[in-house]
């Protein structure tokens, strides 16, 4: 992968890399979309990452759908995909040494998965090593993900730019997510409470932060087989929770689980 990398920007091309663990949906191809906007060659990783998964996590049932994605990532005109194997990865086995999220790793999504973003930062910045991108690509559905290694770059002094691409819905709202294929039915319409409590959240956000909060709280109501997790408004300089004296654009994070599926979202909002 990286000699025919290096031969793309020995020929004067830059490259964008989209980091993701496949099962491709729409989201993902906004990613390569963009990527294609701002590089001349296009690489996309897949590659289902063990060390973001914890103990009891859907590792094992992940959806894998190499072919589809490679059919899809094809009919986009992406020049390279690299899907390496665990032991292609971490041919050492267990890896000692890892990148550290830090305190803000160790909120919200990652007080759920504890060890998740330490995970997640690692296998990014092998990815990095690997491909050494002029830019890469990810998508604002994670957006403590993007937070930290936005400041992963930053701090480590990494030589490549962010590029961040607006969550994609489906039609009724709901966060485009490989996880989605898991939800059927009910479980299907009851993840619509995740967008509908982010939507009443930013409705009232001119009520200050108190109302936010209740009212994108009220949205879940006691559905039954809907598991709240967490609902916090957070700055998007600092992503630490605001205070009610907070003005000005903020970022609400959700995370509830709909039968035993795990699901994110998030949006910006106004308060005050």
């Amino acid at each position: 992968m990286r000699d025919e990398v290096d031969a793309h920007r020995a020929a004067g091309r830059r490259v964008a890399l989209v980091p993701t663990m496949g099962a491709l949906h729409d989201g993902h191809l906004a990613l390569v979309r963009r990527a294609r906007e701002v590089a001349d060659v296009v690489v996309v990783s897949i590659f289902v990452n063990p060390l973001q998964f914890g103990a009891g996590e859907d590792l094992d049932r992940y959806p894998r759908t190499l072919e589809a994605d490679l059919a899809a990532l094809g009919a986009h005109g992406v020049e390279l995909v690299f899907a390496p194997s665990p032991d292609e990865m971490y041919p050492e086995g267990a890896v000692e040494t890892r990148v550290t999220a830090g305190r803000i790793g160790e909120l919200y999504e990652g007080a759920s998965r504890p060890g998740h973003f330490d995970g997640m930062l690692t296998v990014v910045a092998k990815l990095f090593n690997i491909v050494r991108p002029d830019h890469a690509v990810f998508g604002q559905k994670d957006a403590q993900q993007v937070f930290l290694v936005r400041r992963m770059v930053r701090e480590l002094d990494v030589p490549l730019a962010i590029e961040v691409v607006p969550t994609v819905r489906e039609p009724d709202g709901l966060a485009m997510s490989s996880r989605n294929r898991y939800l059927e039915g009910d479980q299907r319409r009851a993840a619509l409470l995740l967008s509908e409590s982010l939507a009443a959240a930013e409705a009232v956000g001119a009520e200050g932060l108190d109302e936010v909060l209740a009212e994108a709280a009220a949205a879940f109501g006691d559905h039954d087989g809907v598991e709240l997790d967490y609902l916090v408004v957070v700055d998007p300089e600092t992503f630490l929770p605001v205070g009610e004296e907070a003005r000005g654009e903020a970022l609400v994070l959700v995370a509830a689980r709909v039968g035993s599926t795990r699901l994110i979202d998030n949006a910006v909002i106004s308060l005050g």
